[in-house]
C-alpha cells in the first residue's frame, strides 16, 4: 500500500504565505505525477496544481502567479508554495499521486492524502 502524508497547513493572514508538503511512502516503483486538490465547505473538490516526473506543471487559473508546485523525486515528495493568500484559498488541501506500485507485478493507481487545513484570515 502507498501512503501520502501531508504537512504545512495552518492559519495565515491574508497576503501571507504557506508551503505544503506531501511525502509518499510504501511499495513505490515510480510516481508519474503528483498534485494538489482543495475543497471548501459546500464546494466540489477542485484540482489546484499538478507536476509530472519530468517537471511539467499546470495550475488552475485562480492560483497562477501565486502558487508554485515543485517536486523532489528522490524523496517522493511534492511541495506547494502558496503566496499572496486570500480568503478564497481557505480549504482542505489534498495531496494526490499517480503511482506505479511494486507488488507481484507493477500496478498503476491513484492515491490520496488525508488532507491539511489551510485557513486564511484577515
Amino acid at each position: 500500500q502507498v501512503q501520502l502524508v501531508e504537512s504545512g497547513g495552518g492559519l495565515v493572514q491574508a497576503g501571507g504565505s504557506l508551503t505544503l508538503s506531501c511525502a509518499a511512502t510504501g511499495s513505490i516503483f515510480r510516481i508519474n505525477s503528483m498534485g494538489w486538490y482543495r475543497q471548501s465547505p459546500g464546494k466540489q473538490r477542485e484540482l489546484v496544481s499538478t507536476i509530472t516526473s519530468v517537471g511539467s506543471r499546470n495550475y488552475v487559473d485562480s492560483v497562477k502567479g501565486r502558487f508554485t508546485i515543485s517536486r523532489y523525486n528522490a524523496k517522493n515528495t511534492v511541495y506547494l508554495q502558496m503566496n499572496s493568500l486570500g480568503s478564497e484559498d481557505t480549504a482542505v488541501y489534498y495531496c494526490n499521486a499517480d503511482v506505479v506500485v511494486r507488488g507481484t507485478w507493477l500496478t498503476r493507481d491513484g492515491y490520496w492524502g488525508q488532507g491539511t487545513q489551510v485557513t486564511v484570515s484577515s
